[in-house]
This record gives structure tokens, C-alpha cells and sequence, in this order.
């Protein structure tokens, strides 16, 4: 791993656990601010056979607990593309609840709030990078085109050696 993996990845986890633990002791704040968020997607999780359930304070913690260990996860190296990705997800609807710009008539408020929401959408841009970060080794669409390629090639080489095989048989037998 190089140094600014090893330096980068505990850096950009390090707002998911403060913020999620900072959540976890007060989810009374969070909830009351997710409750517009997750009442319009509990119904399309539902149908969508995802069984949540539909308190905003249990989804606050829900999200807060996904939050630390993928971002511990991430901090540590334990599965950095996996937690990143996870990390990005959870960061959506925490976003829309949490940094809700638009519906602020101060304009110190608003402006404060659409600081937040813009900051969290260049963490989930760095996410979706970190996501896709294959440390300098081929990525899986990579090694399954090379093994596609690498047996297409075998199957080539053994058709030509039946051909072959089968030319020496029929001449054998003449």
C-alpha cells in the first residue's frame, strides 16, 4: 500500500465515525431531520421487498452503525473499495436529509447548509474514486477480460491440435 493510501483512506473515514458516533449519542436531532427523507423512501424499500423499518431515530442508527464500520473498515485497509462504496451510499439520503439548502429562508442558514450538502457530494465523488481504487493491480473486469481472451486462445489451439490429430488418425487408417 503507498504512503498516501496509507494516509488518505483514515483521513477521509475519519468524518464518517466522528459524525455517525456523534449521531448515535443524539438521534433525536438526525431523526427529526431524516423523517421527510425516509418517509418517502421506506415505501419504495418496501416495495422493493428491502425490509426497513420505518422509525427515522432506528434508521439514524441504523445508518450511524453502517457508517462506523464501513468507515473503520476503510481507515484500516479491511476491504477499502467494499466500505468506500457502502460509505457512498449511506452518504445519499444523509445528505438529502441532513442538508436540506433549499428549504431555509435565512440566508446565513442556507448558506451554511448548502456548504455542507456540496461537501458532502465531493465525498461521495472521492468514495466513488476510492471505490474504484485498485491499488495499482488489475481490476476484475480486466482479469475477466484476460481470462476470456486466454480461453478463447486454449480453445483455438486445441481445435487446431484435434484437426491435426484427426488428420494423422484418417492417414493411419488408409
Amino acid at each position: 500500500m503507498t504512503v498516501s493510501r496509507l494516509i488518505a483512506r483514515p483521513m477521509l473515514a475519519s468524518i464518517f465515525v466522528v459524525g455517525a458516533a456523534a449521531a448515535l449519542k443524539n438521534t433525536a436531532g438526525p431523526a427529526v431531520k431524516a423523517d421527510p427523507v425516509t418517509s418517502r423512501l421506506v415505501p419504495l424499500a418496501r416495495k422493493a421487498g428491502i425490509p426497513l423499518p420505518e422509525d427515522p431515530e432506528t434508521l439514524v442508527k441504523i445508518n450511524a452503525g453502517v457508517q462506523i464500520g464501513a468507515g473503520l473498515a476503510l481507515a484500516t485497509g479491511r476491504a477499502p473499495r467494499i466500505s468506500a462504496a457502502v460509505l457512498a451510499a449511506s452518504l445519499v439520503p444523509t445528505t438529502l436529509a441532513g442538508h436540506r439548502f433549499w428549504e431555509f429562508d435565512d440566508a446565513t442558514q442556507r448558506t451554511q447548509q448548502r456548504l455542507h450538502f456540496f461537501k458532502n457530494v465531493s465525498l461521495v465523488g472521492g468514495l466513488i474514486i476510492a471505490s474504484g481504487d485498485t491499488e495499482g493491480q488489475p481490476g476484475v473486469a480486466w482479469r475477466a477480460r484476460r481470462a476470456a481472451r486466454d480461453a478463447r486462445r486454449e480453445a483455438r489451439r486445441l481445435a487446431h491440435d484435434a484437426r491435426r490429430e484427426a488428420r494423422l488418425a484418417a492417414s493411419r487408417v488408409r
